[in-house]
């Protein structure tokens, strides 16, 4: 006799399996336009309306599953800090590369600040991400590897809009990049000689590709 455990485990991953449908779904549509309607997502999502409204009972916990997603995630991309021995813009371009591959969801949160999440929260979600973007390049100033022309805070500021609007180039396919060109340019931004700059990018780039190989 089939225990009722083994037979609620079928049902349970596709409840698992139509959630993250969703949340990709939605993703990647709020990510086009911040107003689309639940109704269009769930369509997106292959799923009917509800369907969705079972796992999110309204837009406000929708939004508020995939800031959660994007701070795990962000979390994860600024767990391995670097060694402080390490030169600070050899870690300012790791930096950009671990967070390139979740710059959509960073993107998507600052979109979703105005209406539905508030600065506050997106705020908290980002804060690692930025700290320790913040903590590098302060450190990167005091040994004049950056310049020192803007305070640490709004260098930072900069930087991060720098980001998002390269990630936002290869997202309208006038660009491409796998985060190498965009941590060159980052680095050029902070006061990194170009020709240094793409010398690090690359080292690091092939760094990263070799520990994710072993790994």
């Amino acid at each position: 006799m089939v225990s009722k455990s083994v037979a609620r485990e079928p049902v349970r991953r596709n409840a698992r399996s139509n959630r993250a449908r969703i949340l990709a779904a939605a993703r990647q549509e709020l990510g086009r336009n911040p107003e689309v309607t639940l109704e269009e997502i769930a369509r997106a999502a292959g799923v009917v309306r509800r369907t969705l409204f079972g796992h999110f009972p309204g837009r406000a916990a929708l939004v508020e599953a995939l800031a959660e997603e994007a701070s795990a995630a962000l979390r994860d991309a600024v767990a391995s800090r670097p060694d402080v021995t390490e030169p600070p813009e050899n870690a300012l371009a790791r930096l950009v590369l671990a967070i390139w591959p979740v710059g959509d969801r960073y993107r998507l949160l600052l979109a979703l600040a105005r209406q539905d999440l508030g600065p506050e929260r997106v705020s908290e979600v980002l804060s690692p991400a930025r700290a320790e973007a913040a903590a590098i390049l302060e450190r990167g100033q005091d040994a004049g590897a950056f310049h020192a022309q803007l305070p640490p805070a709004v260098l930072n500021a900069g930087l991060e809009a720098l980001i998002l609007s390269l990630l936002e180039s290869v997202n309208a396919g006038a660009w491409e990049d796998d985060g190498s060109g965009t941590a060159v340019a980052t680095l050029i931004a902070a006061g990194v000689p170009q020709d240094r700059a793409t010398g690090i990018a690359e080292a690091v780039a092939a760094e990263v590709r070799a520990a994710a190989a072993g790994g």
